[in-house]
């Protein structure tokens, strides 16, 4: 159910100056110490970030799809770690609870996840398994009245602070996904252990590492959904999730685009500001084209899955255009920048590194292409 009208803009108004007056300032700093205070993870669950898609019968805000995408566009104009600290909580990390979950489920885990209490993370992708995500390897044996549970996961956003996961686990002999199931698994179960989180290119502050399940006994009572019906959830989710991190590249994008704006109306060569020169301004308006296009693609998407159409598709193609488009923005920032745009200073090259992850998670630019083509053969054009 969306929030009236003056109470949603209310809340975008106040996640705008929180990112402008509170995250912005604090971004080198998160780049060096590769963490985000304490402080401001607090401010976050204040806020009630961490339950923006969770219903407010769970004591989320309950956002529609329309609405959290805006939310997402306006936090976008930051170091994305900031978002990704919430972000498994908002997305794929709770999603298939809210979609599949029991109401004994729900109860026991909702209420914490948006308040931040608990932190979600979904354990999908394996050391031999990525882009082909029905090839899952992780098993889970029925043992009486629990799972054992055994298997590696790999490159987990917020494995090192999650206490709960969403695990894909193969549960029977069939081939493909229908073998592979859902389960909430607790941290704390014994045989959990998390690995040492990666160093990565960009996002600086948000961690993913190994989590590796040894011999777990997961209660049969924290499955997700029937066996064999794990895939078919974890698309679902990643539906949503694709459409989250479609809208947060258009924020990205748009703080790039000002930023070369602020720049290019201040810098001055050959005795005139550089934003005179055409070639600098065919760059901005190439930019500002594209952007305009993913923030379209991503409110239409938006609206008609608030509305129960199918947006599979249109969802691929979201993702796909706008995490490319963002990378096209990014490079011709760092170009309008020059050397500026080099040296650390200036904060463009750090969103240039981070952005480049938008092509690779939640399903590959390749993987989305797949999927459009799919879909678009099956409706017929």
């Amino acid at each position: 159910m969306a929030l009236d009208a003056e109470t949603f803009d209310a809340l975008l108004d106040h996640i705008r100056r929180f990112v402008a007056e509170r995250l912005r300032p604090l971004e080198a700093q998160v780049e060096a110490e590769d963490a985000i205070p304490q402080d401001v993870i607090d401010e976050m669950k204040a806020m009630g970030l961490f339950g923006l898609s969770i219903a407010e019968d769970h004591g989320g805000l309950g956002l529609t799809m329309s609405e959290e995408a805006r939310v997402a566009i306006e936090l976008g104009r930051t170091t994305p770690a900031f978002r990704s600290a919430f972000g498994t909580n908002v997305g794929i990390g709770s999603q298939g609870l809210v979609m599949a979950g029991t109401p004994d489920q729900k109860a026991e885990w909702l209420p914490r996840i948006a308040s931040g209490e608990v932190v979600t993370s979904f354990a999908l992708t394996e050391p031999d398994v990525g882009s082909d995500s029905g090839a899952v390897k992780a098993r889970a044996v029925r043992d009486g009245d629990v799972y054992r549970l055994s298997g590696t996961k790999r490159f987990i956003t917020n494995a090192d602070k999650a206490d709960l996961f969403t695990v894909m686990a193969r549960t029977g002999d069939d081939p493909g996904a229908r073998g592979v199931s859902a389960f909430l698994v607790p941290r704390d179960l014994p045989g959990v252990s998390i690995g040492h989180p990666e160093k990565k290119m960009g996002q600086k502050g948000a961690k993913v590492a190994d989590v590796i399940f040894d011999d777990v006994a997961v209660p049969a009572a924290n499955r997700l959904g029937a066996e064999g019906e794990g895939f078919r959830i974890a698309m679902r989710v990643l539906d949503r999730g694709r459409l989250h991190i479609s809208a947060v590249c258009v924020g990205v994008a748009e703080r790039l685009i000002a930023d070369c704006v602020a720049y290019a109306t201040e810098r001055k060569q050959f005795g005139k500001a550089i934003a005179e020169h055409q070639l600098i301004q065919a760059m901005i308006a190439d930019s500002k084209t594209e952007a305009l296009v993913a923030r379209a693609m991503v409110l239409e998407t938006a609206a008609a899955k608030d509305a129960g159409k199918d947006v599979v598709m249109e969802s691929a193609a979201a993702k796909y255009f706008a995490s490319e488009m963002v990378g096209r923005v990014a490079d011709r920032a760092v170009q309008i920048f020059g050397g500026a745009g080099y040296i650390a200073d200036y904060g463009i090259e750090r969103l240039y590194r981070d952005v480049r992850l938008f092509r690779i998670y939640e399903g590959t630019s390749q993987i989305q292409q797949i999927i459009i083509a799919r879909e678009t053969l099956k409706r017929g054009g």
